[in-house]
């Protein structure tokens, strides 16, 4: 079974940082591109970042290029995504989501949300002053 965990949002004034964690299990690591979404009350589903299946490469939104960086964490015995954010600002403010993506090896990570099967259950990001 597949388990995506998301932790550490919260509330951080406007040039703060916050780092959030997805604990990925049942799902190898190694074989599938892993992104972080982000949604707002009436909006589709946003692409953040994505990293390739072999952590080769990274991919960023333009709204979040420079301040995000996207990381994976397979060192201990839990494999993590994590996605450190600085620089917030509010229009940063919204649920984000892990999800990996449906097919094994893809050369580049989807931006479209359609193409994740798995999703973890969000975690509010609130950025104000």
């Amino acid at each position: 079974q597949v388990q995506l965990v998301e932790s550490g949002g919260g509330l951080v004034q406007p040039g703060g940082s916050l780092r959030l964690s997805c604990a990925i299990s049942g799902r190898s690591f190694s074989c599938y591109n892993i992104g972080w979404f982000r949604q707002t009350p009436g909006n589709d589903r946003e692409f953040v970042a994505a990293i390739k299946w072999n952590s080769a490469s990274t991919y960023y939104a333009d709204s979040v290029k420079s301040r995000f960086t996207i990381s994976k964490d397979n060192a201990g015995s839990v494999n993590t995504l994590l996605l450190q954010m600085n620089n917030l600002k509010t229009e940063d403010t919204a649920v984000y989501y892990c999800a990996t993506e449906s097919r094994r090896y893809r050369n580049n990570p989807a931006r479209a949300a359609k193409n994740y099967d798995y999703w973890g259950q969000g975690t509010q990001v609130t950025v104000s002053s």
